[in-house]
């Protein structure tokens, strides 16, 4: 795994279950995603197509657009859910999986927290969990605390806390040492 950019993986090496993300601008943020098979993707986005980062709108798209190949957008919830195919998820972009149960020394040492070491549930409960949430939704979008990331997190362990208990630990870690 590279500790920068994480576990970059390969169409065919997908399974259903698979936490998956795609960096987007300069590597700044990543986008991601459950795949659920069938060259589909479940994932959590702002209303509207709007990205949001730091605060700012970073691209809007427009709803009235749609790919002819899975009408993303076009099928988007009023609740940020949303179901697409995977090449509209990556948008031009290269494919990453998130790895769960990993050592904490290898979680310390990846920088962008592409890794996790909470052990994942199996991928029909996985699968079952992000489905669920298209109809009931994941609540609203906020950048930090209830994003993209969370609700793949949450897909994959049941707690939506998984990120969070564990970047705490990581910045009392990083400010205690040299």
């Amino acid at each position: 795994m590279n500790l920068l950019t994480g576990q970059k993986i390969e169409r065919e090496d997908l399974k259903p279950g698979d936490h998956i993300y795609a960096w987007r601008t300069l590597y700044i943020y990543a986008h991601h995603g459950i795949y659920i098979g069938d060259d589909k993707v479940i994932h959590f986005t702002e209303p509207n197509g709007q990205k949001c980062v730091a605060g700012y709108v970073v691209k809007s798209i427009s709803p009235s657009l749609g790919c002819p190949k899975c009408g993303a957008l076009k099928n988007k919830t009023n609740n940020g859910v949303t179901v697409s195919c995977l090449d509209c998820f990556l948008d031009g972009r290269e494919l990453y999986r998130y790895e769960y149960s990993v050592s904490r020394k290898l979680f310390y040492k990846s920088r962008n927290r592409t890794c996790s070491v909470a052990k994942s549930d199996p991928p029909d409960i996985v699968v079952g969990r992000a489905t669920a949430c298209i109809e009931e939704g994941f609540g609203e979008y906020k950048l930090i605390g209830n994003n993209c990331e969370d609700f793949a997190l949450y897909c994959k362990t049941g707690n939506v806390k998984a990120r969070k208990s564990f970047d705490f630990t990581h910045i009392r870690f990083a400010y205690n040492t040299k």
